[in-house]
């Protein structure tokens, strides 16, 4: 069984993690985080986010959940839902849920850590994060990053882990 369960993600201050299978800017310093923080872990995501990605990620074992019976995928483990999916990771330090809404969702109250990258925006959009509640989550660390040269938006890199005792 997987020794901890986190979630990654970029959370606009509105809630706003996408739109229309999509995420609503560009910031390739989270992109290079992400890839940081998931490469040899295995990797888990809805369909819907896997078929936006178009590929499975590198380094990293690709478990798709879907409903559907019929979707296969070169380069990924399909699974029909939640618990399978935590079998599938196996043994491995830590499985990294990376979205989309759906999954975050499914996964949130099972969750040990967040990775989250809080971005400095408001766009419109129609898949929400769903609300971090701080007596619940304690702040682990957290990092103000300016917007580069290829990003869209400033940012702040949170981590949070799960209270032993809510607050």
């Amino acid at each position: 069984m997987t020794a901890r369960l986190s979630i990654i993600a970029a959370v606009a201050e509105n809630g706003v993690i996408g739109r229309d299978g999509d995420m609503p800017w560009k910031l390739s310093t989270d992109l290079k985080r992400f890839k940081a923080i998931t490469t040899g872990k295995p990797v888990l995501m809805g369909r819907k986010t896997f078929v936006s990605i178009g590929r499975p990620l590198p380094n990293r074992l690709n478990i798709v959940v879907t409903r559907d019976p019929a979707f296969a995928a070169d380069g990924v483990t399909v699974v029909p839902e939640l618990d399978a999916a935590l079998a599938a990771a196996g043994a491995a330090e830590e499985l990294m849920v990376i979205g989309g809404g759906e999954i975050y969702r499914a996964f949130f109250d099972r969750a040990d850590r967040l990775y989250i990258t809080h971005v400095a925006a408001t766009p419109e959009g129609d898949t929400l994060f769903p609300p971090i509640d701080p007596g619940i989550w304690g702040t682990v660390s957290s990092e103000a990053v300016p917007a580069g040269a290829a990003d869209t938006a400033a940012t702040r890199f949170v981590i949070y882990e799960r209270r032993k005792t809510a607050v």
